[in-house]
């Protein structure tokens, strides 16, 4: 593959994963106009975002096995034209149910666009690039989580988050077609290949094991400040609008440009180092949310994409690096853990906000963030 080749691949893959990811967190920042619109409570509300965590991590095992033994393109447009449809579904919804059923089949189509594409990345490009390349498929992770934000409280007014959903369906159907189009083909591993590692096998892998609980800790607690944030903010002593708290996402910057450079902060200090580092600058960052300044919550939040991030892109790396085959079995174990993780974390911190405010959702997260520290250290102590 040529460097031209290289470079329109990742912008075609960045830009399928920029809208993927604009689709699931549409809702977020209005959560507390939507309690007001259904009628709900916080929890009830915070399920349009849970569903689709929810949906992506039930779907990744079986198209993690698709992108074992099929070419991608199809999956890929297939996947994209059901998100776009369900998009439409959001839209027109009627009451919270029928948004949060098409919210929950909009989840269980991402993956093919995630996961396949990640295991499409790991089988097509060479090792030395990998970090680098899956620290730019996680900052297409960022612009679509930020762009989905913005859409939902920001771009369009806030009371008419349904626009935000056509916006979103007529993006991705754009990205879908574009791929499905200069996409290059593919050729699928032989069989022998993508039988050699079933599930199990990769499961019993004590590296993949460690790997699997960065992803499942490190989004668990990031899903759940973010998710509860909104309610956080609007409330006293801050008593923030929703447009003010939907700028304060704009944090989620720094996580476009932290994705390469923890891939090369890793190709240096190790991928181990490198989740230490992250740790530490997100548990650092959390604390800091408890400081009753929207000053100082703005730089937490910067700090907190810094750390996520870092920790994210260097677990992608440290798995990609390591296979040699099942790449989309792997990858969709890191996936389903991954957004385990975020489901798992908005509902049990939904229970700590509601008995002990944002004081227990911050607690939850300093003992959840030990996952990735400890992960991290023993890759340091075994040279990775």
């Amino acid at each position: 593959m040529t460097r031209r080749e290289n470079i329109g691949l990742q912008a075609i893959v960045f830009s399928v994963v920029w809208a993927a990811f604009t689709t699931i967190y549409i809702t977020q920042p209005v959560l507390p106009v939507l309690q007001v619109e259904f009628g709900v409570d916080e929890a009830s509300a915070s399920h349009t975002i849970s569903v689709v965590t929810l949906g992506i991590a039930l779907a990744n095992l079986p198209f993690g096995m698709l992108a074992d033994r099929f070419r991608i393109k199809p999956i890929l447009l297939a996947g994209g034209l059901v998100i776009s449809a369900c998009s439409g579904f959001c839209a027109i919804a009627g009451s919270l149910t029928t948004l949060v059923a098409a919210r929950f089949v909009q989840g269980l189509f991402i993956p093919s666009l995630t996961t396949c594409l990640a295991a499409f990345l790991a089988r097509s490009l060479p090792v030395e690039r990998l970090n680098v390349v899956m620290g730019s498929y996680v900052s297409a992770t960022v612009a679509g989580g930020l762009s989905g934000r913005l859409l939902g409280g920001w771009i369009h007014p806030p009371l008419h988050w349904r626009y935000a959903f056509v916006s979103a369906s007529i993006f991705l159907l754009v990205a879908t077609c574009v791929a499905a189009r200069w996409l290059q083909e593919d050729v699928p591993p032989s069989k022998a290949s993508t039988d050699s590692d079933g599930f199990l096998e990769l499961l019993v892998r004590p590296h993949l094991l460690r790997i699997l609980s960065v992803s499942f800790g490190a989004f668990f607690v990031f899903s759940s400040i973010y998710n509860y944030l909104p309610f956080y903010l609007s409330g006293p002593p801050f008593n923030a609008p929703t447009n003010l708290i939907t700028m304060l996402y704009l944090s989620y910057i720094i996580g476009i440009v932290t994705g390469p450079l923890a891939g090369t902060l890793s190709n240096r200090v190790g991928n181990g180092l490198a989740m230490v580092i992250g740790s530490i600058v997100f548990a650092s960052a959390i604390a800091l949310t408890l400081v009753k300044s929207l000053v100082v919550v703005a730089f937490s939040l910067t700090a907190v994409c810094a750390g996520f991030f870092t920790i994210h892109a260097s677990a992608a790396g440290a798995l990609n690096r390591t296979l040699t085959s099942s790449r989309g079995r792997a990858n969709s174990l890191y996936v389903l853990f991954y957004y385990l993780g975020g489901c798992a974390g908005i509902t049990v911190s939904g229970w700590a906000y509601m008995h002990s405010g944002w004081i227990g959702v911050v607690s939850l997260g300093f003992l959840t963030l030990c996952l990735p520290f400890a992960a991290g250290f023993v890759e340091m102590r075994n040279g990775k």
